[in-house]
This record gives C-alpha cells, sequence and structure tokens, in this order.
C-alpha cells in the first residue's frame, strides 16, 4: 500500500505538477501575466483572409492564453462560422461576465488578453458547408447558456462550450488541446460514455478527474482539470500547462 501511494505521488508529481511548475516559469519571463480584461489587447492578429476574397464555406476553432495567472493552467477557446459565399465571419464564444454565451462580440480572429490564437481545427469548402447546420444546431442545443451558467472550474465554462458543439459534430473529428481547463465537465451528464469524437470512451467525475481512450483525443488522463497523456492519431505527449508537444 505504501509503495502504492509512493508511485502514484511520483506520477503525480512527474505528470501534473513539474509540468506546471516549468511552465509557470516560462511565462513568468516571457509573458505579461499583470494584464486585466480591461488593458489588455482584444484587437485582430490580421490572420484571417477578407471574408469576400473566400468565397468558400470555412470552420474553424481557435485557442489563445487566458488573462493572468491562470494562463499558466488553461486557454479560451472560440469557433468560427462562415457560410460559402457570405461576406462575414461568425464568431460564437462563452464568457465569464455578462450574457455568456456572446456571437460577434470580438474579431474572429481576435487576441485573448493579448495573447495570439492558435487554430486547433479547420474545415472549408464543401466539408464545412455541410456540418455548419450541424454546427449552428449544437450552439443553439447548449444548455448553460444563461446567466449565471458559467463556473471557472471545473466547468461549465468556454472550454465546455467548445467541447459540447464539438461532441455534437463528431464529423469534424477534432479535439481540445490538454490545456482547455474544462473540455471535460459532463455537459449531458453521466461518469461514463463515449469520448466527444466518439472514437472511444471516457470516464469523468464531474470533470474533476476522469480519463479518456479514443483515437481522436488519444489517452487523457484528468486530474483536478489538467490533463496529462499521450496523443496517438498525431504522435505526440500530452502535458499540463504546457499542452501538446508533437514528436
Amino acid at each position: 500500500m505504501l509503495r502504492t501511494a509512493r508511485f502514484s505521488l511520483l506520477g503525480f508529481l512527474l505528470l501534473f505538477a513539474l509540468p506546471l511548475g516549468a511552465h509557470a516559469l516560462v511565462l513568468w519571463q516571457d509573458a505579461d501575466l499583470t494584464q486585466s480584461r480591461h488593458n489588455a489587447d482584444w484587437s485582430s492578429t490580421g490572420t484571417l483572409p477578407v471574408a469576400e476574397a473566400h468565397p468558400k464555406a470555412m470552420v474553424r476553432v481557435y485557442a489563445a492564453r487566458v488573462g493572468r495567472w491562470r494562463g499558466i493552467f488553461a486557454v479560451h477557446t472560440w469557433i468560427l462560422l462562415k457560410e460559402a459565399g457570405a461576406s462575414s465571419y461568425e464568431r460564437f464564444d462563452k464568457v465569464g461576465w455578462g450574457t455568456p454565451l456572446r456571437r460577434n462580440s470580438y474579431p474572429p480572429d481576435g487576441r485573448w488578453y493579448g495573447n495570439d490564437p492558435e487554430v486547433v481545427a479547420e474545415l472549408k469548402g464543401e466539408e464545412a458547408s455541410r456540418l455548419i447546420p450541424d454546427l449552428r444546431a449544437a450552439i443553439e442545443a447548449y444548455p448553460y447558456s444563461h446567466s449565471g451558467d458559467y463556473q471557472v472550474w471545473p466547468g461549465p465554462n468556454s472550454n465546455s462550450f467548445i467541447a459540447f458543439v464539438l461532441g455534437r459534430v463528431p464529423e469534424m473529428g477534432a479535439t481540445l488541446p490538454p490545456t482547455a481547463i474544462g473540455k471535460d465537465f459532463p455537459v449531458e451528464g453521466g461518469w461514463i460514455g463515449l469520448a466527444p469524437s466518439r472514437t472511444g470512451v471516457r470516464v469523468t467525475i464531474e470533470g474533476y478527474a476522469g480519463l479518456t481512450l479514443a483515437w481522436v483525443e488519444g489517452v487523457e488522463l484528468n486530474i483536478l482539470g489538467a490533463v496529462a497523456g499521450l496523443d496517438i492519431r498525431r504522435p505526440g505527449i500530452k502535458l499540463p500547462g504546457f499542452g501538446r508537444i508533437g514528436i
């Protein structure tokens, strides 16, 4: 029993505490952790093509580091839709202030607390056109869309929202980064069931702890919202704080 406890403690230190501590040191040197919501840069990164110049349909999922010390642990995610021939993009987020479910409250490729976003998943053309109606239906069906429905940890938060949408449209073949804390919150209830991608299984204890085994998500161990694991489909490791590191 004592040996098992020591092994578990060592595993926790190596897989969770050490990566988070190392990432905290990296951010402390390279990032501004003092920015508030009011003085942060929320402007466009200018990385999206002008909508009129891109007539094909598009779907994108973005992730960007959250503000202040929470950036050590987590990212904020959102989804972008553009119908074929549309003259503008539509951005959908869930936030923790005011009316939580937002449409076009920020530039589609905007910074989050001054942090540049990364593209997590993308579809274009006919495949995007085919899935956009299902994605819209999933956005409309999200049950935690009213004032007071946001909880930073373990969820439902911004990442719980995007995970729910992707889970309702598994044809996207996408998964959120391990730093999307809240993605494992069981929006539709149940402590065991299919992974959001429908390519494996997930066990979760209200988002506080869990295990996912799936082709798209890979192997993910969730402890208090932090995720460590392996990416099988695209070989790599997943570490708390750092996210996915490809081999």
